[in-house]
């Protein structure tokens, strides 16, 4: 085989998984601020700053839905032209909004943006990364997802409590406008097609691959509830606690992924999801019990490490879990339910979570986003229980290769 077939860092997937990062960045930037200005700028209730978070995810998984059916005619560039010029279009709008139902379909409109650009990237990505080294360049370009989701909070904390509301606003617009000409340069540097390996055609998306990506897909909504909690709360959380430095969590929390994520994928590609998935729901209760305590800035800090080194060793386990449990020609049908299941873990357990502070407070609601992660490790090993056991009674021969998450 061309050695030059196997390159990993090309030039496609450079400018890929910078503006993958940008993208979320410019998302995060949003995601963790909004909740807090509309309560403080716009009075709205705990139930209507959840919505600032929960209408957005959902907008984005519809438009994700029809963007999958529009990739398939080839209009991966219109989509991620049209996808940024909405998303650019709703950070302005959200200067002008004066109410909160004009701020909520604000975020459904860039929903809807982001929705299209979101798609288009990793699909891409897919298609310029070498099939024997797909888990390895997924893992990478989902690092910066990853970073993203973490540095995002931090910067757009900074500039809310700092410059204000306008400043902030000011940023997302010129992270979400520097995709616009690496985008140009993406597409004269993408190959005409990805060349994959003569391979049986893939099965028809429905049946065996559904199946095969549920379990993955319903760890990940349930990792993605208690994260929706800390995107639309943890500033207002800071200032029920009068915590001056609250965007400190995100910054321990982008360091603890970026000492994590590098030992991880060697960890996933020896001992399997169950290495990850099992100690990371452990550190993601600790973290959120740290946190709910928390009346310190110091007390910030061993709360968003032991998250931090829950999530960033579990959300990539997961999407790599997905990536490789379907054939090489379905690989964006599994990208999409990643991406999928994360946002509507996000708008259920901002949803949810919002109606548990509005009768207690931010402090218990974070107690109770405890139930998601026991909940994903008590069906971790309840599944991974069921299948030993049914091995043990099954014929060995014809064993399936895909990841069985034991």
């Amino acid at each position: 085989m061309n050695p030059s077939s196997e390159r990993l860092w090309t030039t496609s997937f450079i400018t890929l998984t910078l503006c993958n990062l940008l993208l979320f960045l410019g998302l995060q930037m949003t995601l963790s601020t909004l909740p807090a200005y509309a309560e403080a700028a716009l009075q709205a209730t705990p139930v209507q700053v959840s919505l600032v978070t929960s209408l957005f995810a959902l907008s984005a998984i519809a438009s994700r839905l029809f963007s999958a059916r529009a990739m398939e005619k080839g209009g991966r560039n219109l989509l991620i032209f049209l996808g940024l010029t909405v998303s650019l279009a709703a950070v302005t709008g959200y200067y002008f909004a004066g109410s909160i139902l004009t701020l909520l379909l604000l975020r459904m409109l860039f929903g809807i943006g982001f929705g299209m650009a979101s798609t288009a990237f990793p699909t891409m990505a897919s298609d310029v990364i070498p099939i024997r080294r797909m888990g390895e360049g997924m893992g990478y370009f989902g690092l910066s997802t990853s970073l993203a989701m973490s540095a995002g909070p931090l910067i757009g904390l900074s500039l809310l409590q700092g410059p204000g509301f306008g400043s902030l606003l000011l940023g997302t617009a010129a992270v979400l406008a520097l995709i616009l000409p690496l985008g140009f340069r993406l597409s004269a540097a993408l190959p005409a097609g990805h060349q994959e390996p003569p391979a049986a055609p893939a099965a028809a998306p429905g049946g065996g691959a559904y199946r095969r990506l549920l379990l993955p897909g319903l760890l990940n909504f349930l990792l993605s509830i208690s994260y929706g909690g800390l995107l639309g709360f943890l500033a207002l959380f800071g200032a029920e606690k009068n915590l001056q430095h609250i965007a400190y969590f995100f910054l321990f929390n982008a360091v603890a992924i970026l000492v994590i994520r590098p030992l991880s994928g060697r960890i996933y590609d020896r001992f399997g999801p169950a290495a990850l998935l099992i100690p990371g729901s452990l550190f993601i209760i600790a973290g959120l019990l740290l946190l709910s305590f928390a009346s310190t800035t110091a007390a910030l800090f061993p709360a968003a490490l032991c998250y931090g080194f829950g999530f960033g060793s579990m959300q990539p386990a997961l999407q790599t879990w997905m990536i490789q449990s379907v054939e090489p020609r379905q690989r964006g049908l599994a990208n999409g339910m990643f991406l999928n299941s994360l946002d509507l873990g996000v708008a259920i357990g901002s949803m949810l979570l919002g109606a548990v502070a509005m009768y207690t407070s931010y402090a218990v609601m974070y107690r109770y986003s405890i139930l998601a992660p026991v909940l994903l490790l008590t069906v971790y090993l309840a599944v991974s229980a069921y299948r030993q056991g049914h091995k043990r009674k099954a014929p060995t021969a014809g064993a399936a290769t895909q990841p069985s998450g034991e």
